[in-house]
């Protein structure tokens, strides 16, 4: 079963950079200070309030710049944690990673996963379950809506980097960075903490030549964590 899982979840990104030219993805540092002006611009294309409607609206007319825009810029967002967490994640996941589970027991990850993103829009292991549970109840349309967002996302982050030390990918949660390594299929097997707010995963290795581990930069959590919490 796991294997199974490992599989869907790396087609996943599969598809976002078989589906990227390099004209649409362009791997470049994230500018905060950018990003800001841009989304509280209200004459910006990228003003966020418009983006943010445009992404609950389920349409499929955001692109990948707009996508940047839309997760870089959830940091500047007065509800934005970056260490929410979901109250149900566990109801989940016990039924998600069972081997055969019921249509009621579908119904009930579709209804918390569903629950869960009203709260944290960015929760990437709720959206990887939610489609999983849409496809199961035949949900196909609104399933591949959600794999388009989460597609998009996941572009966004792949392209603030490349994962090695001098181009990490920068992520605004610290679940993130477990999420895009089980999305891309490898299974995290250490965690270090380096300097400048750089994080490094270490990953099971599936060959000699495959990488001992991603680095990711928390630069921007540990920012709002600083603000949100002063008092840690």
């Amino acid at each position: 079963m796991r294997q199974v899982i490992l599989s869907i979840a790396a087609i996943v990104v599969l598809a976002v950079m078989l589906s990227a030219s390099p004209r649409r993805i362009e791997v470049k540092q994230v500018d905060f200070d950018t990003v800001y002006a841009q989304i509280s611009n209200p004459r910006s294309k990228h003003y966020y309030p418009q983006l943010m409607e445009k992404y609950l609206s389920n349409d499929t007319v955001l692109g990948y710049d707009d996508y940047r825009y839309l997760y870089y810029g959830y940091t500047f967002q007065d509800d934005f944690d970056p260490f929410r967490t979901s109250e149900y994640a566990d109801v989940i996941e016990e039924l998600y990673y069972k081997k055969e589970f019921t249509r009621a027991e579908c119904d009930t990850i579709i209804k918390y996963a569903e629950l869960t993103l009203r709260d944290n829009i960015f929760d990437l292991s709720q959206m990887k379950f939610y489609i999983f549970a849409l496809r199961e109840k035949g949900k196909n349309t609104l399933a591949s809506i959600r794999q388009y967002k989460l597609n998009h996302i996941v572009a966004a982050i792949l392209s603030s980097g490349s994962g090695t030390q001098e181009k990490p990918w920068v992520v605004i949660s610290p679940a993130h960075e477990y999420n895009l390594l089980n999305l891309m299929g490898y299974v995290a097997t250490g965690h270090t903490e380096l300097e400048n707010n750089i994080d490094y995963i270490t990953v099971e290795r599936s060959g000699k030549d495959s990488p001992e581990g991603f680095y990711f930069d928390a630069t921007r959590i540990k920012e709002v964590a600083k603000e949100k919490y002063p008092e840690q």
